[in-house]
Parts: structure tokens; sequence; C-alpha cells
């Protein structure tokens, strides 16, 4: 067949037709079972028809089902915004492509993935392939482009996954309605079929609308009762009186205009009629209509988000949803794991396929987070560590702190300067650098030496001096019963002191000191 890759089959085994390929197998129709008409299955939705429509979806019948979940996603504030944090947020995740191999050919297949992944739109047609979080499931037909002489998406076109039922057999192959009506498969390397995993089972049951049609069944019942008592009892009573004696007229007259005060706020009646004002007092009675909306709200966010702080309003929740960013992360790991999986299995094996023939092994699309890294700990780390040989790269070093290379005419950021030695050689030239730097470095080693023989020597001086003064006062300290007497035993032991000899002592000390300072030293 001339119409067919020669020797290319997709990830099924089947032939790849060309023709196929440029027509768009699933395009909206005017006449058949692919229109977008309005079916609203919520409204009047029971508690009997919902288990009904629920039970159709497992039994090759799931229209009305996934209709249910579209109304549902427009009618239901809470569950809308959900629902939309999820997906967006897993759209928004950082995109990256692997080498299958290390050769020329598997970076040129990656960077192949990487000009698909890249074009503008591509995350956005991501949170129509994350359409099956609510439904179960997605069908995004790829529209090829081959202008160039080369095999592009153009775009992830989403259909309607009511235009879609699955095998009689399995209940896991997807199916299109074609335009008679019949089930027929869809078009090898031309879809991107997402089943979403909220739950095991079959796909029609791994979307999250099913779980949510009956808190939202309930909540629509809360709130519909909410608004009657609204109605009824949040205005006040308008109460007509009328004589004994008033005619069926004027009773007539009398209530049709105690009715318009509650629509126009205006009304005329005759002299010897009343109209009274009796204030509604409902403190509390409401209150079970909005607790009872809120905790269905929060049973929602579980499901969707896995968690409530970052949607309700409860003790702590903005303290505590910050850690919690929208989707809890275990959530988020496994939304982006399935997604990556579905277009490394639909997509990057039509793209490298159609474009440079089959391979041993593919590029990879991955999507999540990137790792987070303690700056503050690594840095510390190759501090203390570089001293004692730990080899550590420059330009490792500058990515993991978030740093460029600095350019070639930059000025850069230098530890201040050390003083220099006054008493150190010079260095005349780069070939002496060594010498004189061996040089210098003996030099202060000697006179380093020198003045601590000289320190030690003085301070083992003092000790004949101190000795007679702090022999056993430390016994009499301890025996003393006031601070006075401690005062009167030192100022008894200093009248022994050798005056003299202390001062030499300090004379000597301090121009120990000041040589030590001098050879740029501590003592």
């Amino acid at each position: 067949m001339a119409d067919v890759f020669k020797g290319l089959v997709d990830q099924y085994g089947r032939p790849i037709a060309k023709a196929a390929l440029k027509v768009e197998q699933a395009a909206p129709t005017s006449r058949g079972v692919r229109r977008h008409d309005a079916m609203h299955p919520a409204a009047g939705l029971t508690p009997g028809r919902l288990a009904t429509i629920l039970k159709s979806s497992i039994d090759s019948d799931p229209e009305r089902y996934l209709a249910l979940a579209e109304d549902m996603e427009e009618r239901d504030l809470h569950y809308a915004g959900v629902l939309g944090v999820r997906k967006r947020q897993v759209s928004g995740l950082e995109i990256t492509v692997e080498a299958g191999s290390e050769d020329a050919e598997g970076e040129a297949c990656a960077q192949l993935v990487r000009d698909v992944v890249e074009r503008e739109g591509f995350k956005d047609e991501l949170i129509d392939v994350l359409d099956a979080i609510g439904k179960g499931f997605s069908c995004n037909e790829i529209v090829w482009d081959t202008s160039e002489n080369q095999w592009m998406p153009k775009r992830l076109a989403w259909r309607d996954p009511r235009w879609f039922t699955f095998d009689l057999v399995d209940g896991a192959t997807p199916l299109l309605r074609g335009d008679n009506g019949q089930p027929e498969p869809l078009n090898p390397y031309q879809w991107v079929f997402h089943p979403a995993k909220a739950k095991s089972g079959l796909p029609i049951r791994g979307g999250l609308a099913r779980a949510v049609a009956w808190s939202f069944l309930f909540k629509s019942f809360t709130t519909k009762d909410w608004a009657i008592f609204c109605e009824a009892y949040g205005q006040p009573l308008r109460l007509g009186k009328y004589d004994a004696g008033a005619s069926e007229r004027d009773k007539d007259i009398l209530l049709e205009a105690v009715s318009n005060i509650g629509v126009d706020y205006a009304a005329i009646v005759p002299v010897s009629m009343a109209v009274e004002f009796v204030k509604a007092d409902i403190a509390g009675s409401h209150e079970l209509y909005e607790k009872r909306a809120d905790w269905l709200d929060r049973q929602v966010s579980k499901v969707v988000l896995g968690q409530t702080a970052t949607t309700d309003a409860i003790a702590g929740g903005h303290a505590v949803g910050k850690t919690h960013d929208g989707v809890r992360e275990d959530i988020e790991e496994a939304d982006a794991r399935q997604l990556a999986g579905s277009l490394n299995r639909d997509l990057v094996r039509a793209v490298v396929d159609l474009n440079r023939g089959p391979q041993k092994k593919y590029p990879r699309i991955c999507i999540g987070r990137p790792d987070e890294e303690d700056v503050d700990a690594l840095v510390k780390n190759v501090v203390q560590l570089v001293p004692f040989g730990l080899p550590v790269g420059k330009k490792t070093m500058l990515e993991k702190i978030g740093l460029p290379e600095p350019q070639k005419d930059e000025e850069l950021l230098v530890a201040p300067r050390q003083p220099a030695d006054p008493n150190a050689p010079p260095i005349s030239d780069k070939n002496g650098a060594d010498a004189a730097q061996a040089v210098n470095s003996s030099e202060v080693q000697t006179r380093r030496d020198a003045v601590e023989r000289v320190t030690n020597d003085l301070l083992g001086d003092w000790e004949p001096l101190v000795k007679p003064i702090v022999a056993g006062l430390q016994a009499e300290i301890a025996a003393a019963s006031s601070i006075e007497d401690v005062k009167a035993l030192l100022a008894k032991r200093f009248e022994g002191l050798d005056v003299n000899a202390l001062t030499e002592q300090l004379a000597q000390s301090a121009f120990a000191s000041r040589l030590a300072g001098e050879t740029n030293e501590t003592l």
C-alpha cells in the first residue's frame, strides 16, 4: 500500500496510513452524532435519575453521565473552582525531555520532542488532556502539520467525550461514534487518549465527577430549600386589615395591594384599611442550610484537592493552606506521572516515528517540580570540606545557587585583602614568586618561634610573684561569711606583693605584645 508508511506500526502493531493522518477523524458535523448540542441532565435531577445515569454509563451508554459531568462544572461554582485549580497546577509544572540514548540520533529525537512541548499553546492544551480528571478520560485529536515535509503537531484538538464510548468486551478501549452512529476504532498516531485513575477500575469510573455527583445532588436540594426559605421568611410579613363591614371587592383590593408591596414596594388602599409589617425573626434558622452546603463543599475539596485548607474558610486555613500550594503533593505527582505516561505513549512515539523512524529507545517527557535543594546547607558544607581536599566544580556550584557564569569583562566580587607583611621580601616576577614565597614563610615562622619563646618565658616569671597571694586563698574565701571579710582578706594578701617586680613584668609583657603585633601575630 503506497498510502502506508513502509514497515511503520503503532504501539499496538497497527500500520500507519498517511492519508488518514491528514484528515481530522472526529471533526464536528452539523448532522450525525458529533454535534455540539446541549444536554442538561442536571436539571430536575433526583436520586433515582442519578442512580440510573451512573449505571447506564457502565453499560456502554456513558453519554448522559458525561453530559452531567459537564453540567456540574457549570452549575457548581465550588466544584468548578477546585477542579480548575487541580488541572491548572499540573499543566503549569515544569516539562523536560530526556533523550533515549546519548548518541547523536538520540539527541536529535529528544530535540524534536522539545520543539513540540515548547510550542506556544501546548500547556493550555494539557488542560484539555486533563479534562480526564473529572470525567475519567479524555480524547484529544492530533492535528498534523506537514507543510515543511515533516510531521509536527499543529494542535491537540479537544473532542467532546460524549462522542466516544468503550469496547463492550474490555470496557477500556475507546471507540469513536462514527457518522452512522456506530462505534469505530481511533486512527493510529492520531489521538492522545488519557485515562485518569483517581481510583482503580474502568476509565469511565475513574473520574472525580462520579464521586462528586452525589454531593452535587444533595447540595442542589440544600440551596433550593435555602432560596425558598429566604424568599418566604427573609422579608417582613405584610398584614392587611379591613373593617368588619368591608365588601368582597374591598378585600380583593387590600389583598392585591399587600401582594404588590412585596414586588413593587408601592401600593394604595382606602383610608378605612391598614397594612401592618411584622418583622421576620429568623435568627439561627438559616444557618442549617449554610452549614450543610459548606460541609458538602469541604467533602468535594477533599476528593479533588486532597485537603480543605486552601479553599474553605476554616480556622487556621490561611496559614495551613500555604503549605499545600493548592493540591496535595502526592496527588499532584500522580497526575503529572499519569499525564507524562499518556504523552510518551501516544504523542512522543508518533512524532519520532513519523519523522525519524522507529527507535530502540524513545525520548521521555518528564513533568514535575524540580528537586528543592537547601542552598544554605550546601554552601556551608562546601566551605567546610573544600579546605580538606573536596573537589567541587565552579560551574556546578553556580548552577546550584542559581547564579550565571560571569561575563568576560564583568567586574567580579572578591574577598577583602589581608594587610601585607612589611618585612616580606618583594616578589619581582612570576619566575621568582615561588622562591620569594618560600623565603617569606620561613622568616615569618622564625619570628613567630622567637616571639613564642620570649612570651612563654615572661609568662613563666609570673608564678613566683603571685604564688604568695594565691596560696590557700580558695579555702579562706570559702570560709568567709560576708563580702567585707573577702575584701579584707584580699587587702591583707596584697600587702606582701613586690610592686617593683610586678611593674617590671608588666613592662616586659607590653613589649612582647608589641613585638608580636609587628609580625602580624597574636599571643
